[in-house]
């Protein structure tokens, strides 16, 4: 009975404004005082919103601000410096870089140099002279048959319905021109990934693209895809840092016929990853995991991501490397900071090791077991800017991906409606009244000027520290600032002697 009042009533209220519209030329204002009088009366008799009850008419002011105070915020009350996840200054640098607009900043530093934490590198008064052609690293261990030799700065993992056909195709047509990788993410090789840039083929938990009708890992179908000419790399998803331990999510409001066809899973439905793997349960599972990809791919590079949780889970997979001598061409370190279109806000905010803490962790536990000098590490989690790649890659990292900085050069405003296919930048949907506004012959150019530019600027950082090599980036040109004192990253994470795991008499940390 009540829910038919409340129909009525509204019904009533809509039915009120039309003839408004109709009579106006007529009764003016007095049609105005009806309507609202109708909106007040339905506010006090609806049961599910106590504000508009005892403050009927007025109480949807509330609701109004509350929708658009994300804008207000953004917009009118963040500085340039405080915005999260990525805030003005760094998203005004992406914008600058891809667009080729001017990228100087007037009047000094914005930030606060005195802040506890504060970072930066260390510059040399004699100078390298710089250098036009950019460092390059070839990925693939001993029992790689087909090593790749990747670019610095590449596109971290986003699949095909996370973001939209148009986001891809213009990600790996930029990648072709700028000649970087493009990691897929899990959602598998789409048609839209086919534009001639190289890829890396992520296979999560999922197994989209390469699974089974019940769900299971189909060497065959993964065989085909792998020995595609543009798949350079295969990376086994185990966990990332946004949600480690949990699925990946696809909203059915984004898995059309297409994308479920691409995946293998029935269309118009919640797709769900499950947080483990089905093909592995341990260790050496794992380890024999990536022996059989990489069989299968005929020898092409294969490692594995993750998001680092339990220490030891990780040391026992170096010892299993070492027993078994089954080692990844490559890791790829996701931190807790680490973007995603949708997860849980508890994995989020409380789950995985922060980025630059799994990062040292995983340096110092391969050189102490005597791994890295076979294994690359490739690195994830909000590298925006040139220093970025520097801090990383004196840290140990080989080479560095970036996800939130490659949406950005694509036109993303950060709205932060990813997981509601209503980004109003046709980045993260697949509604058609969106993706129209990015025009793909427009967008690669700007995410080749963003990455082409980023390392144009890394490279004047390298030489401004005096680095002729890639081995001389190291721990001591990072400093930070810890109670007042100024001291250098190798004085608060000493690099781990090689193979100093081995030796009966060194604890694991």
């Amino acid at each position: 009975m009540r829910k038919a009042i409340g129909f009525t009533l509204i019904i009533a209220i809509i039915a009120g404004l039309i003839v408004c519209t109709i009579l106006w030329p007529i009764y003016g204002f007095s049609l105005i005082g009806l309507s609202l009088f109708g909106i007040g009366l339905y506010d006090i008799f609806q049961k599910k919103h106590a504000i508009l009850r005892n403050f009927p008419l007025i109480g949807h002011m509330r609701y109004l601000l509350e929708m658009i105070s994300p804008e207000i915020h953004q917009y009118f009350v963040e500085n340039d410096t405080d915005g999260k996840p990525i805030n003005r200054s760094h998203r005004s640098y992406i914008y600058a870089r891809a667009k080729l607009e001017n990228d100087t900043h007037p009047f000094g530093t914005e930030l606060n140099v005195e802040v506890e934490n504060f970072k930066w590198m260390q510059h040399s008064i004699y100078p390298s002279e710089l250098k036009k052609d950019i460092p390059r690293v070839d990925i693939g261990g001993p029992d790689c048959k087909k090593p790749y030799n990747a670019s610095l700065f590449n596109i971290s993992a986003m699949s095909y319905g996370s973001l939209s056909k148009n986001a891809i195709e213009a990600l790996n047509k930029g990648a072709k021109a700028g000649n970087f990788f493009h990691d897929t993410g899990e959602g598998a090789i789409s048609d839209y990934h086919l534009n001639g840039g190289d890829l890396v083929w992520e296979i999560g938990t999922g197994y989209f693209g390469c699974r089974t009708d019940d769900g299971n890992f189909d060497p065959e179908k993964f065989s085909k895809k792998a020995n595609l000419s543009v798949v350079k790399m295969i990376e086994i998803k185990i966990s990332q840092g946004a949600k480690p331990g949990h699925g990946g999510v696809l909203p059915a409001s984004k898995n059309n016929e297409e994308i479920a066809k691409i995946r293998g899973v029935e269309p118009h439905t919640e797709v769900l990853s499950p947080p483990g793997h089905k093909a592995f349960s341990d260790a050496e599972g794992l380890l024999k995991f990536v022996k059989q990809l990489r069989d299968l791919s005929g020898g092409k590079p294969v490692g594995f991501k993750l998001s680092i949780g339990s220490k030891n889970e990780f040391f026992e997979i170096c010892e299993k490397m070492i027993e078994t001598g089954i080692k990844p061409d490559f890791i790829t370190v996701d931190g807790a900071e680490g973007g995603t279109g949708a997860a849980p806000i508890d994995f989020s905010n409380s789950v995985g090791m922060p980025w630059e803490k799994a990062l040292l962790f995983v340096v110092d536990a391969l050189n102490g077991y005597d791994l890295k000098k076979d294994i690359h590490i490739i690195t994830a989690t909000k590298i925006i800017t040139a220093f970025d790649i520097f801090k990383a890659l004196c840290i140990g990292a080989d080479l560095c991906n970036s996800a939130r900085g490659m949406m950005f050069a694509l036109g993303c405003i950060q709205s932060l409606k990813c997981d509601t296919n209503k980004c109003p930048t046709g980045v993260a949907t697949n509604d058609k009244r969106f993706t129209k506004g990015l025009v793909v012959e427009d967008k690669w150019k700007r995410v080749k000027n963003y990455q082409e530019q980023t390392l144009r600027d890394f490279m004047e950082l390298f030489a401004a520290a005096g680095c002729n090599s890639l081995e001389d980036l190291n721990r001591d040109l990072i400093n930070k600032q810890i109670n007042d004192e100024i001291k250098s990253y190798s004085y608060f994470y000493p690099p781990v002697t090689s193979g100093a795991y081995l030796k009966e008499e060194n604890i694991l940390p």
